[in-house]
């Protein structure tokens, strides 16, 4: 496999390849070729959920400006098509930058030429806003897509959270993701508009086997226990919806946008951090125990009862687990000296009602953790089954 120097710079990215061969490798979320090959963009669930999860991320949410409900059909249609082509490598449309003519805005923005299409995914998701009264939706809305309750400690930026829609773009190269958003919605003009976005890198999670576990801005290993994609059944029960609706084989997804204060935890002592979180921070082992994948010993004294990994994990939880995709952001300073740096937390699930709430909830009342965090955005969105070959976005609740 050749390697790019992106790549080598660790800036590289992928893309998708279509119907045929390409869906059938879309279920099994297989990335051929390295991390500039293309990732299938239809099977019966979305790409960038159970993909080898990228080391780059833009999460925008939009609001639907338009009352048309053709026209949302034919923006996510559009939007579609653009999707498909942009994670195979190729412009968002024909002509692309340069080959419209001098006379007319170019069909893509052009900051992506020459570059591979660097394991680019691209997942579309609905808000439970959008099922109002503009489009005839209100009687399809699922009863899983209810707003979020208040926990406590939240401080959540209104102009960070919610949203009608949202796409996740995930790739090996940050130039390759930003360009996706920037002309998806590009292609929206008139009928959406951004809510607010969110930059990552790092991802800090596995969702697979073969990638090793990465790091937090605390230092800590991450998402050691996530679920993985070969945990098929694990999968089925967790995170795929299979109710008979319209969201059949798709999912959940929470977003969290949790601030940091890195700058106190790099003064608190490393026997302290430990404790907080119950693994060492070397080798991410449970407090008590060796190897970062060591079973967590509960039983003992080891690790505490407002450790962040008892509260978190399944069996504290009544066996429900999310699987986690989140990503690092630094986005300056908060203009008092402090980085405004954090995790972007995405998880997804069957049922966030009976798998994230609980988990939240314990985590906001018990978890030492929160000491050092605070929750700023929040969101919630239904994310459709995967595209077949001819259909588009979302089309099992539109047609």
């Amino acid at each position: 496999m050749s390697v790019s120097r992106r790549s080598l710079l660790g800036i590289a990215g992928a893309g998708a390849v279509a119907g045929g061969v390409g869906y059938l490798a879309a279920e099994r979320q297989t990335v051929p070729g390295g991390v500039d090959a293309p990732v299938p963009f239809h099977g019966r669930h979305q790409a960038g959920i159970v993909t080898p999860a990228q080391d780059r991320m833009h999460f925008v949410s939009l609001d639907v400006t338009t009352t048309k409900r053709s026209e949302l059909v034919d923006l996510l249609r559009e939007w579609t098509i653009a999707a498909q082509r942009m994670t195979e490598g190729q412009e968002a449309a024909p002509g692309g930058a340069v080959g419209g003519g001098p006379y007319a805005p170019p069909k893509d923005t052009g900051e992506a030429l020459g570059l591979p299409a660097s394991g680019l995914t691209l997942t579309c998701g609905l808000g439970g806003s959008l099922f109002d009264d503009r489009f005839g939706l209100a009687d399809r809305k699922p009863a899983a897509l209810a707003d979020l309750p208040a926990f406590p400690k939240d401080k959540l930026d209104p102009a960070r959270s919610g949203g009608d829609l949202c796409i996740q773009a995930c790739a090996n190269d940050p130039q390759v993701a930003v360009h996706a958003i920037r002309n998806l919605i590009r292609i929206g003009f008139g009928a959406v508009s951004v809510r607010w976005s969110q930059l990552g890198f790092g991802r800090t999670s596995s969702t697979t086997r073969g990638q090793a576990t990465p790091r937090n801005l605390f230092g800590f290993k991450d998402g050691t226990n996530n679920p993985k994609a070969e945990d098929v059944a694990l999968l089925d029960q967790q995170v795929w919806v299979n109710d008979g609706s319209w969201m059949t084989g798709g999912s959940y997804l929470v977003a969290r946008r949790i601030r940091m204060h890195i700058e106190i935890w790099d003064r608190t002592s490393l026997d302290e951090q430990e404790a907080i979180i119950g693994r060492s921070k070397g080798e991410g082992a449970p407090l008590g125990a060796v190897a970062e994948f060591d079973p967590l010993d509960f039983s003992s004294d080891a690790i505490a009862l407002d450790a962040h990994v008892r509260l978190a994990h399944s069996t504290q939880l009544g066996g429900v687990k999310i699987l986690r995709r989140g990503y690092n952001f630094v986005d300056g300073s908060d203009g008092v000296g402090h980085l405004d740096a954090g995790l972007f937390f995405i998880g997804f699930q069957r049922d966030p009602h009976a798998q994230f709430v609980p988990m939240q909830m314990a985590l906001a009342t018990k978890d030492r953790m929160f000491e050092y965090i605070q929750h700023t955005g929040s969101a919630l969105f239904a994310i459709p089954p995967g595209v077949r070959p001819g259909g588009y976005w979302a089309d099992t609740l539109l047609d």
